[in-house]
């Protein structure tokens, strides 16, 4: 019985490790994007500090930085990943996610959202909202992050 508990618990250490490196290894080039980005944002802007990171694939990939700059304001910071353009827009500047949402909301009755994130839409900053419809097709609708007008939406893909 005491040899069947040791080989079971090195099993699940054994498992349990193999998870963890893989784990670890496919968030490595998203770290080192990260990185990249914010060194960029450090020395193309006057961005002090990082609250959050993602990418956006949309026609062209982006770096997408939440942070803090000098004044201590809320600034976002799109970095394009193959031109290098930086556009920094003050948080306040622009509509909330929120406030994305319910645009949407406006003009459709999506059956579930999937995820809201920021991205680039014809060089212009914009929400991505990524939703099902009712006959569960999946849409994008994006919205513009300043002016919070309607961009352009993809449906029943």
């Amino acid at each position: 019985m005491k040899k069947l508990i040791y080989i079971s618990s090195v099993a699940v250490i054994i498992i349990l490790g193999f998870f963890i490196v893989v784990y670890l290894n496919a968030f490595k080039p998203v770290k080192a994007a990260e990185e990249k980005a914010v060194m960029i944002a450090k020395k193309e802007t006057d961005l002090k500090s990082v609250r959050d990171f993602s990418l956006y694939n949309g026609l062209e990939p982006y770096y997408v930085i939440w942070g803090k700059d000098s004044n201590g304001e809320n600034i976002i910071v799109w970095i394009s990943e193959k031109a290098r353009k930086v556009i920094v827009k003050k948080e306040k500047d622009g509509i909330s996610k929120k406030d994305a949402i319910r645009k949407l909301k406006e003009e459709k009755n999506p059956k579930e959202i999937l995820e809201v994130r920021l991205g680039m839409l014809k060089n212009r900053p914009s929400w991505e909202i990524y939703y099902l419809s009712d006959n569960d097709l999946i849409n994008y609708y994006y919205v513009d992050f300043e002016t919070g007008e309607w961009l352009t939406k993809i449906e029943n893909l």
